[in-house]
């Protein structure tokens, strides 16, 4: 899967809180390692254990998971020569202990998570390893009855301690007078007492330490040399025996790797389906039903980064249509509706149970990629179309019939006019290879395109016009507004300037509005010899022609004239031009009573004015709305400023 799609969506942090709820490191790296799967079937198994998992923790006690502490370490060194030490046979014990409990736990859950429990039964008990490591070790120590020998080197160290003590109770009572403090001390294991340094003679035996004053001296009295010696005989004899003792269980451990790395393993992937079931109940998440048809229809979405905060979302997309066109003011939620269809598409795929409403459908993709931001580089230099028309390329190199793509914003970034042509253009290409596509835009030419266009449809988020608020809902089947003066007015904005602003976008109702050409057949991405064709030069696309029916019009290549018919391809339909070409090659073309803007290269003469009119024809009448007529009340022939004139075919405009 894309990675920068994951980046784009912030899959990411699904895995940090994924982790978040796992118990052992491995459970943690299950989490971290986690990415979406592209098989319909080991989708739905996982699904399936995340659910029964979650059924366990939701009407079950709390599941006994091992915790792996020291097991890393362990399962690291064993079988390379390494003798394991009490602290590590400890950490084994509690390791053998838990799996027991576990397997237990799991054997009771086999009728209510069937999936699930079979992990642990495929788990060791390791008895014997578990009893022979309680008999050897005990408190982080090797017992007196780990072996025999040990018992009696033990119990020789016991009398020779005792020996000790009885002398140097003697020696204390005798030199009590001449001692700097009323103790016994010990310098480098060997017992010791404290004396005057100008009384060190009269005490017999050698000096093994001095102070930081110097004013006492640590004496080992004479008398207990030798059985000092004799007791560090007797703890080297002990250590010895315990190495002996150690090495002999580290070869039984080691006879058991098999079993301890399969358990290991095992707890690790409990774990992870755990951690996935306690995410899912945070979110109040639910299995949802899966194909490969496109087909994506969830109520109730939340975003499960939002979920908390996000009004539901209900999409739908793949039955009808495979490419919805969303439109809506700023922050109206539209970039936070592709978000969330993308980032629930790839928990889905990762086995997650997603914060929808029961019965939600979702499908299975190839490949998931997204234009969400506009990804530009100081460092390298590239301006925010640059970075949208690379990502463009990418997308159109591993479009397929079983990709998902999210577009925010599109025709952004540079000249509308151009920008809207582009965005038609890749979403005929992206239909022709059957992708499904959802995209959001500003500009009404897209929007057009989608009511027009086969296999589109139009989707906006609603908004409250009286307290011009986002509702933060997506209504299918409509095309929204970007209300951008009724937001800029409530902000604030001077009356003055939204009224000219209203004015201006009269006369240049749409600027950006591009031709789309039929779609072709559906074929596959690698299939098509005509995929990456480059497009016509200019000098060619001059001569070229386009059909209406079985007529073939040449493309016009000369300025258009006040009152010619024009044929709009993408709208497939005609209308006049009531407004001579500018400087930018846009004409203004009068469509049912509607001003639009187009650019000339995107029209196609239909009749000349001079064919049309007489030359007594007042075009001004001609280029009348519908709305005006009627309040004029033009029934036929007309009486304009004196002249007779007649009206044009109300069909033409």
């Amino acid at each position: 899967m894309n990675e920068t799609t994951m980046l784009r969506l912030e899959y990411d942090q699904i895995k940090t809180r994924v982790s978040e709820c796992a118990f052992s490191y491995l459970g943690k790296h299950h989490a971290a390692s986690m990415c979406p799967i592209t098989d319909i079937r080991t989708i739905k198994i996982r699904l399936d254990e995340t659910n029964e998992a979650l059924q366990i923790i939701r009407h079950g006690a709390s599941v006994p998971v091992p915790s792996l502490e020291g097991m890393e370490h362990i399962l690291q060194l064993l079988g390379t020569g390494y003798m394991f030490s009490e602290r590590d046979f400890s950490h084994m014990a509690q390791f053998i202990r838990s799996c027991i409990q576990l397997i237990k736990y799991m054997h009771s859950k086999a009728d209510a998570a069937p999936t699930v429990s079979a992990y642990a039964s495929s788990m060791y008990s390791m008895e014997p390893l578990l009893s022979e490591i309680e008999r050897c070790i005990h408190s982080g120590r090797v017992t007196d009855i780990a072996s025999k020998e040990l018992a009696k080197i033990r119990k020789k160290i016991a009398v020779t301690e005792e020996r000790i003590k009885r002398k140097l109770d003697s020696l204390t009572s005798r030199h009590r007078s001449i001692m700097q403090e009323n103790m016994i001390s010990q310098r480098n294991g060997r017992y010791v007492l404290p004396i005057k340094k100008e009384f060190r003679k009269q005490v017999k035996g050698n000096v093994l330490d001095e102070s930081g004053s110097g004013q006492t001296v640590y004496v080992e009295p004479a008398e207990i040399t030798n059985l000092q010696f004799d007791q560090s005989a007797n703890m080297a004899e002990e250590s010895k025996e315990e190495m002996k003792v150690l090495g002999d269980l580290t070869a039984m451990a080691e006879s058991y790797n098999r079993e301890l790395s399969i358990n290991t393993e095992t707890v690790g992937v409990l774990d992870f389906l755990l951690a996935k079931a306690k995410y899912a109940m945070t979110l109040d998440a639910v299995p949802v039903e899966l194909n490969l048809d496109g087909i994506i229809d969830i109520q109730g979405a939340r975003h499960p980064l939002m979920s908390n905060t996000m009004v539901p979302l209900d999409f739908s997309i793949g039955e009808g249509y495979s490419s919805l066109i969303i439109t809506g003011p700023n922050t109206g939620g539209k970039t936070m509706a592709l978000k969330s269809v993308g980032l629930l598409t790839l928990m889905v795929q990762s086995g997650l149970l997603v914060p929808v409403l029961h019965g939600s459908r979702m499908a299975v993709f190839e490949e998931i990629v997204v234009d969400i931001g506009d990804g530009q580089s100081i460092e390298h230099a590239l301006s925010t179309f640059s970075a949208h028309i690379r990502n463009m390329i990418s997308i159109l190199e591993t479009t397929g019939n079983s990709t998902l793509i999210l577009i925010d914003e599109m025709a952004s970034g540079t000249d509308p006019g151009e920008g809207v042509g582009l965005s038609i253009a890749l979403l005929e290409e992206f239909h022709r290879r059957r992708a499904t596509v959802v995209a959001t835009t500003h500009f009404s030419e897209i929007k057009h395109f989608a009511e027009n266009t086969p296999g589109f449809q139009n989707a906006r988020m609603e908004f409250d016009t009286e307290t011009l608020q986002p509702l933060y809902r997506l209504r299918i089947g409509e095309a929204g507004e970007s209300y951008a003066y009724a937001i800029a007015l409530k902000l604030g904005m001077w009356t003055r300037i939204i009224e000219r602003s209203e004015a201006i976008s009269a006369g240049r109702a749409s600027r950006n509005t591009q031709e789309s050409f039929v779609i072709p057949p559906s074929v596959d991405n690698e299939k098509s010899d005509d995929a990456n064709k480059p497009f016509p030069k200019k000098e060619a696309l001059d001569q070229t022609v386009t059909k209406r029916g079985k007529q073939e019009i040449p493309l016009k290549t000369k300025p258009f004239a006040l009152g010619d018919s024009v044929y709009v391809g993408y709208l497939d339909r005609t209308g006049i031009v009531y407004k001579t070409e500018d400087e930018r090659g846009n004409v203004g073309i009068l469509i049912q009573g509607q001003k639009l803007t187009m650019n000339k290269k995107r029209l196609v003469l239909h009749i000349a004015a001079t064919e049309l009119y007489p030359d007594d024809y007042d075009l001004d009448i001609v280029l009348e709305t519908k709305e005006n007529r009627k309040k004029r009340k033009l029934l036929g022939r007309k009486h304009v400023e004196g002249l007779m004139i007649e009206s044009p075919p109300e069909n033409e405009i």
